[in-house]
């Protein structure tokens, strides 16, 4: 491999704030393959409750990567772990002259993964960070129509499969945010409990939703960190607007706005030495 240092794209931004979608919309682009770094998108199953990328026409023909590996449920993904598997696809993917595009929230471990100072990460690859911004407020609003479009494509039947009374929700893929707020309702039905059942399902809804802002809040403030204190050079693409308009506007600003800007930030750092 010689000194060269091999480029690798990260798309980084809050949980719904668009990542896979520009992901997809740049390797369409440029000759590359997609890796996934959202830590439970690592496990096999939920994919309602995880979002994650299953339908080919959302890959639309792009290579993604460790999407669904871990079979075990109860298994847990350590940040080594993390490590050498993103690694592992990194070498793939550049091994065939393609350009690696990572994708997640999981930013701590994206931080272990570039900061770690026993793989010297930096002095092997040049990496190039694009942060999809959206305002938080547009963004919560955002989260819980997309929950509620989740519960309507059947996460609840989802959830019930995998449901286990006294499961462990601080491991494997329990730890999705969706799993322990079912809980208390798939209880209520399994004991044939008919009275605030509807209750129980409806203050599940408002939690998961509340959750996930709760998760927003916390991947945005760790962005800001890495950039502020870290000094990671984070290229912002605003998404705000696009999330204020509907229908032909979202599609024609996301664009403009997003997928333009982005293509022109890694071509210009596909041309640097």
């Amino acid at each position: 491999m010689g000194d060269k240092k091999h480029k690798v794209v990260f798309v980084m931004g809050c949980t719904a704030s668009g990542k896979s979608k520009l992901s997809v919309n740049l390797a369409a682009y440029f000759p590359s393959e997609i890796v996934n770094s959202d830590k439970i998108q690592f496990y096999k199953g939920l994919d309602i409750m995880t979002n994650k990328i299953t339908d080919s026409s959302e890959h639309h023909g792009v290579p993604h990567h460790l999407l669904g590996v871990i079979e075990d449920p109860e298994a847990d993904l350590t940040v080594d772990d993390f490590c050498r598997f993103v690694e592992g696809s990194i070498y793939e993917i550049v091994g065939r002259g393609r350009l690696p595009i990572i994708v997640g929230g999981s930013n701590n471990y994206i931080e272990a993964l570039v900061e770690n100072p026993n793989t010297n990460f930096r002095s092997r690859f040049d990496c190039c960070f694009i942060w999809v911004v959206v305002l938080l407020p547009v963004l919560y609003k955002y989260i819980a129509k997309r929950v509620d479009k989740m519960v309507e494509g059947g996460l609840v039947d989802e959830a019930r499969e995998m449901f286990i009374p006294n499961a462990d929700y601080s491991r494997g893929i329990r730890r999705a945010i969706g799993a322990l707020e079912l809980d208390k309702y798939f209880k209520a039905e399994k004991n044939g409990e008919q009275l605030y059942r509807d209750d129980l399902l409806k203050l599940a809804i408002q939690e998961i939703k509340g959750n996930t802002c709760k998760l927003a809040l916390c991947q945005f403030q760790k962005l800001h960190r890495l950039r502020d204190e870290l000094g990671w050079k984070l290229h912002q693409v605003d998404a705000t607007a696009v999330y204020e308009k509907s229908g032909e506007e979202a599609v024609n600003e996301w664009m403009n706005a997003i997928v333009k800007p982005s293509r022109a930030i890694i071509r210009n750092f596909l041309e640097e030495n």
